[in-house]
Order: C-alpha cells, then structure tokens, then sequence
C-alpha cells in the first residue's frame, strides 16, 4: 500500500505540470529551459543527501537520457500550444505507454508468456482507442481547421514520444541506477534546451524562463518519488500508476484554463482519459 502511495506522487505532481507551467507562461524554450534549471538546482541538492555513484559509463549516457527528454518536453511543450493540454496529455501518455511497453516487447523481451502478451495487447488496445477519442474533432471544427492542427499537434507529440522513450530506454540497455543518474541528466537537459532554443540565449534570460523553475522542481520531485516506488512495486506498475496523473492535466486544462469543448467533445475525451487509464493499470499486470 505505501508504495502505491507514493507511485501516485508523481501522478499528481506530473499532472499537475502542465497547468502550472502554462499560467507561467512563455515559449516552450522559456518553458523547457526553466524546467531544466529547477531540475538541476533539485539534482544538485539530492546529490548531497545521497551521494551518487559516478563513472564513465553513468556520466555519458545520464547525459545522453537528458538531451532525449528536452527533445520530448520541448516538443510536448509545442503541441500544447497548438492544441491545448487537454487534447495533448491523453495523447502524449497513450503514446508514452504504448512505445514504452513495444520498446519492452521488442528489445527487452518483457512480454514471455501467453498471459502478459493477451493482457498487454489487449492494454494497448485499449489505449489505441483512448487516444483516437480523445483526438477526436467534431466535422464543424474540422472544417474550420481542428483537423490541420490535430495532425500538426500529434506530429509533434510524435517527436515527443521518441525522446520521452529513448530518455528511458537507454538508462535500461546500460542498467543505469536511476537514482546515480539524475546530476548528468539534467546537464544534458540543460544543455538540450540550450541546442533546441536556436542560439536565442538571451531570450530566455526573462522573467518567464524564472517563474518556470517552478516545474522543474515539481519534475524532480515526482521523478525521485517514482523511483522510490518503482524499489518497491516494480518499474510496470509504478510507471503507469504515475500515468494517471493525465486526468488531472486533462479536466484542469478544460476547467481552469478555460479550454472551450462541446458537450459531444467532453464525453469522447473523457472516454478516452478511461481507456488510457485503464490500459495503463493493465499494463502493470504485465509484470506480475
């Protein structure tokens, strides 16, 4: 029960992210940039209260894992302000947990009974459809253009996906501790948002890159939440408890954003929120 607990940290930290960082407001450089501070200054301070465990190998590819999730927050950050947190956060955490889980199928070879590969397709089902609802426009928006901006937004969380997947999946392949890791993750988010701001450095040296530090405290808090969790429920059910948290970017983005939809538009994204929820607990099973 305690680590359920605290696997739902990250879920209400990372869902509430989104909000938080948006009514900071700014670029997605401002945005990513101060995340990536606030990261650090996190990392810095944790180091100190558990000594990391450096070499080589941890410092490299700990940086590498950090340039991966600039790109995936970068480009997440982007498709928010194409079409709104509601649409974006269902989506992205569909696509999330469905590469997550084939990267586990296909590389790691995660899924070696019959049992895992029913419930773990029949999760990525349900999360396949999740997604669908929730990206759903209604033939009056199409025509006025949500069709354009919906593939526009899903190629960004495209792009998103990747580097949230590769940030995680290379920590695996080199059986990287989490917890040594950290410090050289957030140089390379550091400086990945350095390359993806386009040399506009002094940009960003603003008031809004400042207000979003706030999130990247909020990230490393749930980050070292989920790692506590994941010691004692196990990586499968730890991540996707942490998942949950896209209901909370969802109904706060509609509720205290004030992100306009139809009565028909609530049911579908609320639907979808369901199914993705559900596939992701399902996923869990995967590793029981």
């Amino acid at each position: 029960m305690t680590g359920i607990l605290i696997a739902l940290i990250p879920a209400l930290l990372w869902g509430t992210l989104p909000l938080v960082s948006t009514k900071m407001g700014g670029t997605p450089h401002h945005q990513v940039f101060g995340m990536t501070i606030g990261a650090l200054a996190f990392s810095i301070v944790l180091s100190f209260i558990v000594p990391p465990n450096f070499g080589i190998t941890v410092i490299v590819v700990g940086f590498i894992s950090g340039l991966f999730w600039a790109v995936g927050q970068f480009y997440q950050f982007g498709a928010m302000k194409v079409i709104g947190i509601s649409k974006t956060m269902p989506i992205s955490t569909g696509m999330q947990l469905a590469g997550a889980s084939l990267c586990g199928v296909l590389i790691f070879n995660e899924w070696n009974t019959a049992f895992r590969l029913f419930v773990g397709f029949g999760a990525l089902t349900l999360i396949v459809c999740g997604v669908l609802l929730t990206s759903h426009e209604q033939k009056r928006n199409a025509e006025a253009g949500g069709s354009s901006s919906i593939l526009k937004g899903i190629g960004l969380l495209v792009l998103s996906t990747l580097g949230f997947i590769s940030y995680l999946v290379i920590l695996r392949i080199f059986d990287i501790n989490g917890w040594s890791a950290i410090l050289p993750q957030s140089f390379g988010m550091i400086f990945g948002s350095l390359i993806l701001s386009g040399g506009k450095i002094r940009e960003l040296a603003d008031r809004r890159t400042l207000l979003n530090v706030t999130s990247g405290l909020m990230w490393g808090g749930g980050n070292i939440a989920l790692l506590v969790a994941t010691k004692i429920e196990g990586i499968a059910t730890s991540f996707s408890m942490s998942q949950i948290g896209t209901v909370l970017s969802t109904l706060g983005g509609i509720f205290l954003l004030g992100e306009r939809k139809t009565k028909k538009q609530m049911i579908f994204i609320l639907a979808g929120c369901t199914l993705i929820a559900i596939g992701g607990l399902l996923l869990g099973l995967t590793k029981r």
